[in-house]
């Protein structure tokens, strides 16, 4: 048996390089047992990032890192052009506007929430965008149907979409907007609750209105729309899609930087997922949620710029090698909301590049 100094030394040298911290969902897996050399042994996957950081008493476990914090950058901070989450500009190609599709995954016809241009491409023609801030939400409608006109994707009048205010965590608020909605459309056929929040906070100092706002947005908001979106096709009796959009967070804990509080949201998003497709099964309201891994919005494009190891590890410890990117979530959010998914309920569908099964 080698002395622990010698043993913790031969463990360092042996294991995969891959320490980081993080405040937007980082964490490594528990390492598995190695055998005792002193031989360097390469990354799994290719890329060497930092040193593992040990527990002294603990060598075999990883530790926290809590004296390191990744700041979320100010909007000016983002590189010009790039467009992220966004769907428009010149050097987007949304793809073809057409009804020639796979006829189940057709949302000709059906109401869209969010997710908004996915479902325009997909034939969708009344579109709802719920934002807090309500210029943005009515922005973001008028962009959408202006870009497809412009672009000869929609004729004058095909698409009509809408963009409302609304605080998804207020009670009171989401069910005005609902009402504004089906008083416009007449009925609700898609949901899809995509608002969600994280705030770098170490649990210990996790502030209590920090907390009550987080779980508000994420796990409050993403109940209240679900149930009004429910209510109102229990009302018509007719079947319909709920997509709640969860993380890969509420399925693994993030180490060396785990965001207690937000894992245990998304983890509740995930469960109510479960919860609600039991109970409205019966009435033909499909529920299901999709979890996504570490994807190259650009949020996280401006975090990694700035700190390439912490790049290389989320690279490194996602099996396809890559980051995602939220194109990427576009044939899940159609599967799940249209008729090509009507025997699935209660699923959780994973687009996190195997992140999660290591």
């Amino acid at each position: 048996m080698l002395p622990r100094t010698q043993l913790s030394s031969a463990l360092k040298q042996a294991l995969p390089r891959r320490s980081f911290a993080s405040s937007a969902r980082a964490f490594l897996p528990r390492t598995p047992a190695t055998p005792l050399t002193t031989t360097p042994k390469p990354a799994r996957r290719g890329v060497v990032s930092t040193p593992v950081v040990f527990d002294p008493q603990e060598p075999s476990h990883a530790a926290v890192r809590e004296d390191i914090t990744i700041p979320y950058p100010d909007e000016k901070d983002f590189h010009p052009g790039d467009l992220g989450h966004s769907m428009e500009g010149p050097d987007v190609d949304v793809g073809r506007h057409t009804r020639r599709t796979l006829a189940s995954f057709s949302m000709h016809n059906k109401l869209g929430n969010l997710f908004a241009r996915t479902f325009a491409e997909s034939g969708s023609n009344a579109i709802a965008i719920l934002d807090l801030d309500p210029e943005m939400a009515k922005t973001a409608a008028t962009e959408l149907v202006d870009w497809f006109e412009e672009h000869g994707e929609a004729q004058p009048g095909e698409i009509e979409a809408i963009g409302l205010g609304c605080n998804v965590a207020n009670e009171d608020e989401v069910k005005n907007c609902f009402k504004q909605i089906v008083d416009k459309f007449g009925r609700v056929d898609v949901l899809v609750t995509a608002a969600g929040i994280v705030e770098n906070f170490a649990a210990t100092d996790y502030p209590a209105d920090k907390f009550r706002k987080l779980m508000g947005v994420n796990v409050e908001g993403s109940f209240y729309c679900a149930r009004e979106a429910a209510k109102d096709m229990m009302r018509r009796e007719e079947k319909g899609s709920i997509v709640l959009i969860g993380s890969m967070s509420g399925a693994a804990v993030n180490i060396p930087q785990p965001q207690a509080p937000y894992n245990a949201s998304k983890a509740a998003v995930r469960h109510m997922c479960s919860s609600l497709a039991v109970e409205w099964a019966t009435k033909n309201i499909r529920v299901n949620c999709i979890s996504p891994g570490y994807m190259a919005t650009a949020l996280t494009r401006v975090i990694l710029d700035r700190d390439p190891e912490l790049r290389d590890a989320w690279t490194n410890l996602t099996p396809m090698g890559r980051l995602g990117d939220p194109e990427d979530l576009k044939g899940a959010v159609i599967y799940l909301a249209s008729e090509a998914s009507a025997f699935t309920t209660g699923a959780d569908l994973r687009v996190d590049g195997g992140y999660t099964l290591t």
